[in-house]
């Protein structure tokens, strides 16, 4: 039986969407506030949640950020915020639909079944994901990676965090502005170029200049997550240097073999490196002639 996890404030709407689903075959949870509804996240681990975004305290945009945080469970808005600003922030935000109130019985489990018909099965951050050495731990915003921990800022855990919920798929660099930095516009391209250097960066320091690189950057497009090991496919993965493994030579900003952008035809171009901001020739993705 699916367990759908209702978080709705209204009393009698919250009963009679719980008698509902019931009925329908489904095991209700409910949480009238937005922290037990994390609690509650965390203790069921439901296939699916029905989030009202006006909570009182812990509001629905909160508690959604935080459920992407931690999985990739099914996430159907609902809420009398029909406009349709509200609705593109509750899908950019990460919610997979979105139902205005007043709604009708049978469309509402339309939605639900449908969700659900299509949905993958939920994967869970601390969970490892494909068996190949990454883990992701929320609580302390960092991952695991080949059994050593690195530590993260916030963006760069969102960015790794979106490319594995992706893994073997090319994530287009408008693609991360609009889901890691809610950049709809594109306007700040560069900043996914430094983030993924930093991130390489980090998981390199923390598993060793051995470990395999599971990022990969892809020419033209942007970049991708894919397990140890993995064999490029059709897309075709940025060069990587020459020197220092998979990951190049040295760090970032510190002359020849460092980690460079795609197609620029220099090395590392680190925003945190002690040398200068564009090192020599050889050593990063997409090098030039």
């Amino acid at each position: 039986m699916t367990r759908v996890l209702l978080v709705e404030d209204d009393p009698d709407l919250a009963l009679a969407l719980r008698v509902l689903l019931t009925r329908a075959g489904y095991q209700a949870v409910h949480a009238d506030n937005g922290r037990d509804a994390l609690r509650l996240l965390f203790a069921e681990r439901p296939g699916l949640m029905l989030l009202d975004i006006g909570l009182p305290g812990l509001d629905g945009w909160e508690v959604l950020e935080r459920t992407r945080d931690m999985s990739d469970l099914p996430v159907l808005l609902l809420t009398a915020r029909g406009a349709e600003t509200d609705r593109v922030r509750g899908l950019r935000a990460g919610a997979d639909d979105y139902l205005p109130k007043p709604y009708g019985n049978d469309e509402l489990l339309a939605r639900v079944e449908a969700l659900l018909r299509r949905s993958a099965p939920t994967r869970w951050a601390g969970d490892s994901y494909g068996g190949d050495g990454l883990r992701l731990v929320p609580e302390r915003r960092s991952a695991v990676w080949q059994g050593h921990e690195a530590r993260l800022s916030d963006i760069e855990y969102r960015l790794l965090q979106v490319l594995v919920r992706n893994r073997g798929r090319v994530i287009t660099t408008d693609q991360l502005l609009d889901r890691v930095w809610d950049d709809p516009e594109g306007t700040g391209r560069e900043r996914v170029k430094f983030a993924v250097l930093r991130l390489r960066r980090k998981l390199r320091q923390a598993a060793g200049d051995e470990a395999a690189d599971p990022l990969e950057a892809v020419r033209g497009l942007g970049y991708r997550y894919r397990a140890e090991g993995a064999a490029a496919d059709d897309g075709g993965p940025a060069h990587h240097g020459s020197e220092g493994g998979v990951f190049g030579g040295g760090p970032e900003g510190d002359g020849p073999g460092g980690d460079g952008l795609e197609g620029d035809g220099l090395g590392g171009a680190g925003p945190e490196g002690n040398g200068p901001r564009r090192g020599g020739p050889g050593g990063g993705e997409g090098q030039g002639p």
